[in-house]
């Protein structure tokens, strides 16, 4: 049989309706701890829960800032929205992070903001941006995939005009320090960016809560990737499940339920507040329980 690698933890702290200092403490205790392997902040300009007045940072500035404070987790922004910052601009701000961090970049993107979510539209009319319908936003994010990664691996100046970008005289220096470049996670759920995903992506990362959409989706992007001959099992499985404080047990079955589906990368979202020592209290607790379970063949 072949063998089945064990989930692998990870944590998302949104950088809305709390302080830097919290999320630096958490990021910080969860560097000390071996079961957390990763750590995710979102993009979003404006909150989206909450008190609609209150703070959000900015996820690329702030990721930059926790790699310079961390030495050991991989990192990210799930996902960053390839509506806010065009993609050769996009490549160089992953680039510098990538080498602040030693090389543990998780470069997270997908279409971005939530359109449909009211919070999240109100972010482009307060930062001046640009919104699109659904098909340019998707179209325009495979062409961001392949000039980000060509920024990253190229070695001499290119051209490239597309539908949606154009660039003249292209070229990144420096480079990112992992090769050939870092990780490309993409999150969504849509049919039309599941066909990005299939060309483009290393991971794939889903928000998790029905399950069962989860699995039909991962059964869509198995299909896409067959018919452009590519490995579906080279593409981790990703999922998004909130974490309950007063029920962890909850988030438990959860991930016995995702693991059990062939999810196998677990980003826990931590809800703010943070309690003190909230990496470990999630390590003991949600962590090393999931993981006894999963080893008795139990959810």
């Amino acid at each position: 049989m072949p063998h089945t690698p064990p989930p692998r933890f990870g944590i998302m702290t949104a950088p809305s309706q709390v302080d830097y200092h919290d999320v630096l403490r958490v990021w910080r205790e969860a560097d000390e701890i071996p079961e957390i392997e990763h750590a995710w902040l979102f993009d979003h300009l404006m909150p989206i829960g909450g008190d609609p007045d209150g703070p959000t940072y900015e996820g690329w500035t702030l990721l930059a800032a926790l790699a310079a404070h961390t030495r050991r987790l991989r990192l990210g922004v799930l996902v960053t929205s390839n509506r806010f910052r065009p993609p050769a601009l996009l490549a160089k701000i992953a680039t510098t992070v990538d080498i602040v961090s030693g090389g543990r970049l998780d470069f997270g993107i997908g279409v971005g903001s939530r359109p449909g979510h009211p919070l999240a539209r109100r972010e482009y009319e307060a930062h001046g941006l640009p919104f699109h319908d659904s098909a340019r936003a998707v179209g325009s994010l495979a062409e961001a995939c392949t000039v980000i990664r060509r920024l990253w691996t190229e070695t001499e100046p290119f051209d490239f005009h597309g539908t949606h970008h154009h660039l003249t005289g292209a070229f990144g220096n420096p480079r990112p320090v992992q090769r050939p470049h870092p990780p490309i996670l993409i999150g969504g759920r849509s049919s039309a960016t599941l066909r990005v995903v299939a060309e483009h992506a290393d991971l794939w990362n889903i928000p998790g809560g029905d399950i069962d959409d989860a699995v039909r989706r991962g059964a869509l992007l198995d299909r896409y990737c067959a018919e452009i001959g590519r490995d579906p099992a080279s593409i981790t499985r990703s999922i998004h499940l909130p974490v309950s404080y007063d029920e962890p047990g909850l988030t438990r079955d959860a991930i016995g339920a995702a693991v059990d589906a062939g999810f196998r990368h677990i980003v826990l979202g931590l809800p703010a507040p943070y309690p003190i020592d909230a990496a470990h209290w999630l390590t003991d607790e949600i962590i090393s329980k999931s993981a006894q379970g999963a080893g008795a063949g139990q959810p």
